[in-house]
């Protein structure tokens, strides 16, 4: 039992109308008529015209002081390390941080034994709410980058690694 392509398709499209085809103006939205009532002022009502007159007044006057007290740009911020460094994670330091608490890892677990060489590479810093933090990633081992606070790495000369 072998249908053609094509006469299945035009029996199946032929039950339903064409809907495709409809004009699409009647949804269309005067917008000439929206903007001249805009533009035009209430002549009934002569207070609304003067509020609009003391609004754009009022609004003057900050626009003409902003030129002359524009804040410059906010400054980059400085960090400790550059994108591309070479680091290790202090051991002292990551083994008494919240970082290695976090994880719920034996004490002195000896699977995170990579991150005391000199395999970590910088790929970016930010500054947040707690302080500086650099995100590392280790050359070698396939795992995902670590944000770990700057204060407890150690920056290296060049990167110390063995292929296995």
């Amino acid at each position: 039992m072998a249908f053609s392509s094509s006469a299945l398709s035009s029996s199946f499209l032929s039950s339903f109308p064409h809907t495709s085809t409809r004009s699409k103006t009647n949804l269309r939205f005067p917008s000439i008529r929206l903007i001249k009532a805009a533009s035009e002022p209430e002549k009934g009502n002569p207070t609304a015209t003067q509020t609009k007159k003391a609004q754009e007044s009022t609004n003057a006057q900050p626009q003409s002081q902003a030129p002359a007290a524009a804040k410059p740009p906010p400054k980059k911020p400085v960090y400790s390390m550059k994108k591309g460094q070479i680091v290790r994670v202090d051991k002292e330091k990551y083994l008494n941080s919240l970082n290695y608490l976090s994880v719920g890892h034996p004490p002195y677990y000896k699977g995170l034994d990579y991150i005391y060489e000199d395999r970590g590479e910088v790929l970016d810093l930010r500054i947040f709410e707690t302080g500086e933090y650099a995100l590392v990633a280790w050359v070698g081992i396939p795992t995902a980058p670590a944000w770990l606070p700057t204060d407890m790495l150690i920056k290296s000369e060049k990167l110390n690694y063995e292929r296995l």
